[in-house]
């Protein structure tokens, strides 16, 4: 196991990806984890994160110095590699030349025989982000990599097992980013490699088996990815002892409940209880005449939990509640980004004892569990949907109408981009009907109708997001059959507005 420990850095989570990427299991920690938390879980390594601080103000974060005396070899990125330098003597500063985007970086001769480096070429584009740099290295630190202006873009102390790197491997935009890390992993930690999605499946059903027994659980069922895998894992484990409950708020894709009902009903493959609640008329009255997007999220997620608990309390002897967590979900918890329930934050007074079968797996991981398991090809590989659903693409008030004009129009793009083969190019395409008419003419006469706009983007890991130029003759079929089929509507946009300035989703 790999040891990360966070010193706030936006990239934190993308090393231990990068990481398991190599089969070997990695954890993110706050960079406060106690000494003797670190010993009792013996990682192989500890990787240092990059962070927005200096390592020389009063109120730096930091971490002990002992962690570099428990002989378990160390890298440090960025803001990790310049607190390894200050807290073992050696001098970081204000850099006089900031370095940021694609760099690059030269090795020299002791950087060509580095474990750290080994496959590396001698000068490679990596990636940057730092205003302070390391002035001079600790001692008994030997230089391995330098730019024009960054004297020490990476050190080392091999007899120590120590590392450092002023760029950030773990990131696309360093070329060989991926071959630093498999060598830190393998070559200076000496691990394995044996952590694989088919053993992690065995080893979950085994461990669900001996924590709930004979117990009874709930599952709360949306039907994405993350709680479909871990209704199945938990189903495998016991069977007929698993209700999962699915409530159907109305703000689905077409036909999206119903292949829910197909993959965990009663004609289904899995040996569950399936309860399938239609809650969609009390959703819509909550969301009537809502035109503020927060407040339709706080709306969709409280009454989620209302019918859920109501669900739960017709049920007898239940005492353990599935739930499909993911790790990053954890990880922004830890940090104060937002509770990590993912099902809108149940309360504790449900009086259930958690059970989080995927929580300490990133998106990719669970995808890779739900292909082991058999999980339908569309629904492990369903594209990133909002907790809200469609309420978020109903741009205003929800209407039935509306809505129904972004369920159709969404449905026709899937359907085309699927025909033309888009659906494997593109990361993420969906439609968004805004409340605003706008002037037609149909059959001769005047109209006000919507429009629906077209959002498709690509991205690695939805930080930033860039939009694909589609086909010219698919956007005029799209458009053609949302005019033809979508009752409301007159015009189609295609928004060409990438992450950042804009965002994503619309709301």
């Amino acid at each position: 196991m790999i040891l990360v420990l966070d010193f706030g850095g936006q990239y934190n989570q993308l090393i231990a990806r990068r990481v398991r990427e190599n089969h070997v299991y990695c954890e993110v920690h706050p960079q406060s984890l106690s000494l003797e938390k670190i010993r009792e879980m013996a990682p192989k390594g500890i990787i240092l994160t990059g962070g927005p601080n200096s390592v020389y103000t009063e109120d730096a974060v930091t971490c002990s110095p002992e962690i570099f005396e428990l002989g378990i070899p160390v890298l440090g990125i960025c803001y990790g590699s310049q607190l390894m330098a200050h807290l073992l003597g050696g001098k970081v500063e204000t850099a006089p030349t900031s370095e940021y985007g694609k760099t690059e970086v030269t090795l020299n001769e002791a950087g060509k025989a580095s474990k750290l480096f080994a496959g590396v070429r001698e000068k490679s584009i990596c990636w940057m982000s730092h205003t302070d740099y390391i002035a001079k290295a600790p001692e008994g630190f030997t230089v391995t990599a330098f730019t024009p202006v960054c004297p020490v873009a990476a050190m080392e102390n091999a007899e120590r097992r120590l590392y450092a790197t002023q760029f950030h491997p773990e990131v696309m935009h360093t070329e060989q980013g991926k071959e630093m890390l498999h060598n830190f992993v393998y070559n200076v930690c000496a691990c394995k490699g044996d952590w694989k999605m088919d053993s992690f499946v065995k080893t979950t059903i085994e461990e669900l088996k001996a924590k709930i027994g004979t117990g009874k659980a709930l599952c709360a069922l949306s039907g994405g990815v993350d709680s479909s895998v871990a209704a199945v894992l938990l189903s495998k484990a016991i069977g007929k002892q698993l209700t999962c409950v699915f409530v159907d708020h109305g703000l689905l894709r077409k036909d999206e409940g119903d292949q829910v009902e197909s993959v965990f009903g009663p004609e289904g493959p899995y040996d569950l209880n399936f309860i399938r609640v239609n809650a969609k008329d009390r959703f819509y009255e909550k969301l009537k005449g809502v035109t503020e997007p927060e407040k339709k999220r706080k709306i969709i997620g409280e009454e989620f939990i209302h019918v859920f608990e109501e669900e739960a309390a017709k049920l007898q002897g239940i005492h353990f509640l599935g739930q499909g967590t993911i790790y990053p979900d954890i990880v922004e918890s830890d940090k104060g980004v937002k509770a990590h329930h993912n099902v809108g934050g149940l309360p504790e007074k449900l009086g259930f004892e958690l059970v989080e079968p995927v929580k300490y797996l990133f998106k990719d991981e669970v995808r890779q569990v739900g292909e082991a398991l058999g999980l339908p090809h569309s629904m492990v590989w369903r594209q990133p949907f909002p907790g809200p659903g469609l309420g978020v693409r109903c741009i205003g008030a929800i209407t039935r109408d509306r809505l129904a004009a972004v369920r159709e129009s969404d449905a026709i793009l899937r359907e085309e981009f699927a025909k033309s083969g888009m659906d494997a190019k593109v990361w993420q395409y969906f439609t968004i009907v805004p409340d605003i008419r706008t002037t037609g003419v149909v059959d001769g006469k005047r109209t006000e109708l919507w429009p629906v706009i077209i959002r498709a983007v690509n991205t690695t890991d939805a930080m930033t997001a860039s939009v694909p130029r589609l086909d010219w003759e698919l956007l005029e079929t799209v458009t053609r059959r949302v005019q033809a089929e979508v009752p409301g509507v007159s015009r189609v946009l295609y928004d060409l507005s990438p992450k950042p300035p804009a965002t994503i989703e619309w709301e």
